[in-house]
């Protein structure tokens, strides 16, 4: 019989980092679209790194930098009683860089697909740069705030190189579904295995079912007006 306990925890892990991940990314993704700067472009490859980045680097490296032997595990253990190695925060924290990507390529190509002349009539009213994002720019990119969202999220779910890494497979604490799929197969438990591959299949399906709709509807919704 399958444990749900690694489904919710993963469930749990993609909401949090997503929820983050939106926070982070709106900002950035702004930045990204309509900053000048020379080093802009060396800050969008360092985003977009962990798309062509193997997992486990990322994770063996993340593994190194949070360890208590290292000097930052120290300070985070020392100063606030933090542990990011084999501990759910430290999932959190490299399930947003594993995923930042996903999340701020939509939003870049959102912004850069705007016309200018919408920034430009805003400060001509005398709008702020945060009252023009917020009440003009954010709601003509939706379509993207929702793709990166929705990719995210189910990025996060099937995460397994970067988790196993950072987290190991502690039941209750690390052991997400992707992991749950290993140990089953490692002990040959392959209808166990399979349930939760399907489940993670089915899932993943409506996420990608999910995008491709609410962008048709607002694609529709556009030619109409």
């Amino acid at each position: 019989m399958i444990d749900w306990q690694p489904v919710w925890l993963s469930l749990q892990l993609a909401g949090i980092t997503t929820l983050i991940l939106l926070i982070v990314a709106i900002p950035l993704g702004y930045w990204l679209a309509y900053s000048r700067r020379r080093w802009r472009t060396a800050v969008e490859a360092l985003v977009s790194l962990p798309m062509v980045l193997p997992p486990t680097v990322l994770g063996f490296y993340l593994l190194l930098a949070f360890s208590p032997t290292s000097g930052l595990g120290r300070f985070l253990d020392r100063y606030f009683d933090l542990r990011l190695v084999f501990t759910f925060p430290g999932l959190v924290v490299a399930s947003l860089l594993y995923s930042l990507p996903f999340m701020v390529n939509p939003i870049i190509a959102g912004f850069s697909s705007l016309s200018p002349d919408l920034r430009a009539a805003s400060r001509t009213l005398g709008k702020s740069d945060l009252t023009t994002l917020v009440r003009i720019l954010l709601p003509n990119i939706r379509p993207s705030l929702i793709t990166g969202t929705v990719l995210s999220f189910a990025h996060t779910i099937g995460e397994f190189g970067v988790v196993v890494m950072i987290g190991g497979s502690i039941p209750g604490q690390t052991r997400v579904a992707s992991i749950a799929i290993y140990d089953e197969v490692q002990s040959i438990h392959y209808s166990l295995a399979n349930l939760y591959a399907i489940t993670l299949l089915c899932f993943s399906f409506g996420i990608l079912l999910l995008v491709y709709l609410v962008n048709h509807h607002f694609n529709q919704r556009k030619t109409i007006l």
